[in-house]
């Protein structure tokens, strides 16, 4: 954010000093640094725990969801490919009982560690998939462990 910030502010101010009009720029650039101030406080306060009941995650939004560890069904855990990239993350996704998804773990946010000790720690049946995955491999096999926005409509051909 700073790399966006700096120049651009630089700028509005070298524009806007001389003709004493700086203050509606000084007045956006605090706007925008209490915004990201609060985006990267909500981002920090970002949480998945366990306990003796089962499995609860604080959102980036600060809302609280919890899923006892008798609604849970499986834990898949898989390498998924970056857009674009070579690279992959680990992935892990609980399910209910019903297939329907409860919980995500992005490897862009948590540790292959943290999300072992999840596993560990909440005892339900895993699925491990063996080779990495792409986005449209994903959405073709399991379209229901995607959010709504990374679903693609694709040919379900055999």
């Amino acid at each position: 954010m700073l790399a966006l910030v700096a120049p651009v502010s630089a700028v509005l101010y070298w524009l806007t000093i001389p003709t004493d009009s700086w203050r509606p720029v000084f007045v956006g650039q605090i706007i925008l640094v209490a915004i990201c101030v609060l985006a990267a406080i909500a981002f920090f306060r970002t949480v998945i725990w366990v306990d003796r009941d089962g499995v609860s995650e604080r959102g980036f939004l600060g809302r609280v969801t919890s899923y006892d560890k008798s609604v849970i069904g499986t834990i898949v855990l898989l390498d998924l490919y970056e857009s674009g990239a070579l690279d992959t993350h680990p992935q892990l996704f609980i399910t209910g009982l019903d297939g329907r998804l409860l919980l995500r773990m992005r490897g862009q946010f948590y540790s292959r560690g943290a999300m072992e000790l999840i596993v560990e720690q909440l005892d339900a049946p895993i699925v491990r998939v063996a080779e990495p995955m792409t986005l449209q491999d994903l959405n073709r096999s399991r379209p229901e462990l995607l959010y709504w926005f990374e679903r693609r409509y694709t040919s379900h051909t055999s």
